[in-house]
Protein backbone atom coordinates (compact mmCIF):
# COMPACT_ATOMS: atom_id res chain seq x y z
CA UNK A 1 0.00 0.00 0.00
CA UNK A 2 1.53 3.42 -0.48
CA UNK A 3 0.16 6.78 1.26
CA UNK A 4 1.45 10.52 0.43
CA UNK A 5 1.96 12.59 3.23
CA UNK A 6 1.97 16.44 2.51
CA UNK A 7 3.11 19.26 5.00
CA UNK A 8 3.88 23.19 4.97
CA UNK A 9 0.43 24.36 4.14
CA UNK A 10 -1.21 27.18 5.94
CA UNK A 11 -1.90 30.82 5.77
CA UNK A 12 0.32 33.39 4.22
CA UNK A 13 0.65 37.32 3.34
CA UNK A 14 0.90 37.96 -0.21
CA UNK A 15 4.61 38.27 -0.87
CA UNK A 16 5.28 35.75 1.51
CA UNK A 17 6.68 32.21 0.79
CA UNK A 18 6.18 28.84 1.80
CA UNK A 19 7.71 25.47 1.14
CA UNK A 20 5.27 22.20 0.93
CA UNK A 21 6.68 19.07 1.00
CA UNK A 22 5.21 15.31 0.62
CA UNK A 23 6.44 12.12 1.11
CA UNK A 24 5.56 8.60 -0.09
CA UNK A 25 5.88 5.51 1.49
CA UNK A 26 5.00 1.88 0.93
CA UNK A 27 5.86 -0.61 -1.35
CA UNK A 28 6.92 1.32 -4.29
CA UNK A 29 10.64 2.07 -3.92
CA UNK A 30 11.61 4.55 -6.76
CA UNK A 31 8.98 7.02 -8.38
CA UNK A 32 8.72 7.81 -11.69
CA UNK A 33 7.32 11.53 -12.04
CA UNK A 34 6.23 13.44 -9.35
CA UNK A 35 4.16 16.58 -8.73
CA UNK A 36 1.76 19.28 -7.35
CA UNK A 37 -1.40 20.22 -8.47
CA UNK A 38 -3.85 22.70 -7.07
CA UNK A 39 -7.60 23.37 -7.38
CA UNK A 40 -9.40 26.27 -6.19
CA UNK A 41 -13.32 26.02 -4.95
CA UNK A 42 -15.46 26.15 -8.24
CA UNK A 43 -12.32 25.41 -10.72
CA UNK A 44 -10.97 22.21 -12.35
CA UNK A 45 -7.79 20.69 -10.45
CA UNK A 46 -4.45 22.13 -12.74
CA UNK A 47 -1.07 21.34 -12.94
CA UNK A 48 1.76 23.36 -10.65
CA UNK A 49 4.83 21.74 -11.43
CA UNK A 50 6.31 18.38 -12.26
CA UNK A 51 9.62 16.92 -11.89
CA UNK A 52 11.18 13.42 -12.92
CA UNK A 53 13.22 10.62 -11.29
CA UNK A 54 16.14 12.47 -13.37
CA UNK A 55 15.09 15.96 -12.51
CA UNK A 56 13.80 17.89 -15.50
CA UNK A 57 11.02 19.94 -14.38
CA UNK A 58 7.74 21.57 -15.82
CA UNK A 59 5.91 24.72 -14.32
CA UNK A 60 2.93 26.21 -14.96
CA UNK A 61 3.19 29.62 -16.75
CA UNK A 62 1.43 31.28 -13.56
CA UNK A 63 3.69 30.15 -11.17
CA UNK A 64 7.19 29.60 -13.54
CA UNK A 65 9.75 31.86 -11.98
CA UNK A 66 8.25 31.97 -8.46
CA UNK A 67 7.52 28.48 -7.50
CA UNK A 68 10.71 25.95 -7.35
CA UNK A 69 10.16 21.94 -7.38
CA UNK A 70 12.75 19.47 -6.46
CA UNK A 71 12.68 16.38 -5.03
CA UNK A 72 14.96 13.21 -2.62
CA UNK A 73 14.94 10.30 -4.38
CA UNK A 74 16.46 8.09 -1.99
CA UNK A 75 13.63 9.59 -0.02
CA UNK A 76 11.06 9.81 -1.81
CA UNK A 77 10.28 13.08 -1.29
CA UNK A 78 8.76 16.14 -3.71
CA UNK A 79 9.02 19.99 -2.60
CA UNK A 80 7.60 22.77 -3.47
CA UNK A 81 9.22 25.95 -2.51
CA UNK A 82 6.79 29.00 -3.25
CA UNK A 83 8.02 32.85 -3.25
CA UNK A 84 6.19 35.94 -3.69
CA UNK A 85 2.90 34.34 -2.84
CA UNK A 86 -0.25 35.99 -4.68
CA UNK A 87 -3.94 35.92 -3.38
CA UNK A 88 -4.50 33.82 -6.55
CA UNK A 89 -2.12 31.12 -6.11
CA UNK A 90 -5.20 30.08 -2.64
CA UNK A 91 -6.08 26.91 -3.37
CA UNK A 92 -5.71 23.02 -2.14
CA UNK A 93 -2.20 21.83 -3.39
CA UNK A 94 -2.00 17.96 -3.91
CA UNK A 95 0.70 16.23 -4.27
CA UNK A 96 0.97 13.07 -6.95
CA UNK A 97 3.55 9.97 -7.56
CA UNK A 98 3.79 8.85 -10.85
CA UNK A 99 4.93 4.49 -10.68
CA UNK A 100 7.17 3.23 -13.57
CA UNK A 101 4.97 0.57 -15.81
CA UNK A 102 4.46 -2.45 -13.87
CA UNK A 103 6.85 -5.53 -15.54
CA UNK A 104 4.10 -7.60 -16.49
CA UNK A 105 0.73 -5.84 -16.72
CA UNK A 106 2.61 -2.33 -18.34
CA UNK A 107 -0.12 -0.37 -16.17
CA UNK A 108 0.70 2.86 -14.45
CA UNK A 109 -0.82 3.58 -11.68
CA UNK A 110 -1.26 7.52 -10.32
CA UNK A 111 -0.98 8.61 -6.23
CA UNK A 112 -2.21 11.28 -4.52
CA UNK A 113 -1.77 13.09 -1.48
CA UNK A 114 -4.77 14.26 0.49
CA UNK A 115 -4.59 17.74 -0.60
CA UNK A 116 -3.38 20.64 1.87
CA UNK A 117 -4.75 24.25 2.12
CA UNK A 118 -2.98 27.50 1.00
CA UNK A 119 -4.39 30.55 1.48
CA UNK A 120 -2.48 33.61 0.41
CA UNK A 121 -4.64 36.45 2.12
CA UNK A 122 -4.38 40.11 4.10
Amino acid sequence: QVHLVESGGGLVQPGGSLRLSCAASGSIAMFNTMGWYRQDPGKQRELVATITSGGSTNYADSVKGRFTISRDNAKNTVYLQMNSLKPEDTAVYYCSAETWPQALSFAIRTYWGQGTQITVSS
